[in-house]
């Protein structure tokens, strides 16, 4: 099934929305299960550098030669740039290889939490509130 990135922003939104009752800012557990991580390295298609999470979508050529749209959720700006990461980074641009691991969501759409982000020169960021979750 393909799913379009507008309506995975809609997802995220909505979701967002549901949980905000509950905390002022979501929990990642809420939406990414914490106990399952992917991997996918693929193309960038397009990076929002909003706050407060960031978003990078990645398109993932599969065996059969089909493509799978994701989209990942990353940290602030703030937590990116005490990464080494920042909008002016050269390897985060549409068009450049990336493998990102993540905390998968739950409900099973091609969508993530980024824990790790590895660019095709080899450097390597792990954002803070990743790595503490």
């Amino acid at each position: 099934m393909k799913v379009s990135r507008s309506t995975l922003r809609l997802a995220f939104a909505l979701i967002a929305l549901a949980a905000a009752p509950v905390a002022a800012h979501h929990a990642m557990g809420t939406l990414f299960d914490l106990t399952r991580t992917v991997t996918v390295t693929g193309s960038i298609t397009r990076v929002e550098w909003t706050n407060p999470h960031s978003y990078i979508s990645v398109d993932v050529k599969g065996a059969g030669g089909d493509v799978q749209h994701w989209l990942f959720e990353l940290a602030g700006a703030s937590v990116l740039q005490h990464a080494g990461l920042t909008s002016a980074d050269r390897g985060l641009k549409p068009g450049e290889a990336v493998t990102v691991d993540a905390f998968a969501a739950r409900d099973g759409t091609p969508v993530g939490f980024v824990s790790k982000l590895r660019l095709a020169d080899g450097r390597v960021f792990v954002p803070a509130n990743a790595a503490g979750r």
